[in-house]
């Protein structure tokens, strides 16, 4: 089963290095960065809004737990978003191509 995991992240700099990692690592095939959120959100009992940005991760479910793990290594929050998103349906193809870049060789 393939997922897409949602993640944000404060810039541009921890986006790349997250996304690079986990594609190296064969725990995500691909990652898309997408620029321009304002988050607004409840920590330690105050509304805060910041920008960030948003890394849709491509990756199948038996390597899910690895790349959360990861996630949570490399993300500079205490507590980053880490959204897994089961795919219904998509291009045969695509969806190939998704579990052949996570084999592990």
């Amino acid at each position: 089963m393939s997922l897409v995991v949602l993640v944000t992240v404060p810039d541009l700099e921890t986006a790349r290095h997250i996304a690079r990692t986990l594609v190296e690592e064969r725990l995500a095939a691909c990652a898309n960065i997408v620029p321009g959120l304002v988050s607004i959100y409840r920590w330690e009992d105050q509304i805060n809004e910041d920008p960030e940005l948003l890394l849709l991760l491509k990756t199948r479910l038996e390597r899910y737990e690895e790349l959360e793990g990861r996630v949570k290594q490399l993300h500079p929050y205490t507590l980053p978003e880490i959204i897994a998103l089961q795919v219904h349906s998509g291009s045969v193809d695509y969806l190939h191509w998704i579990a052949q870049s996570l084999a592990l060789e």
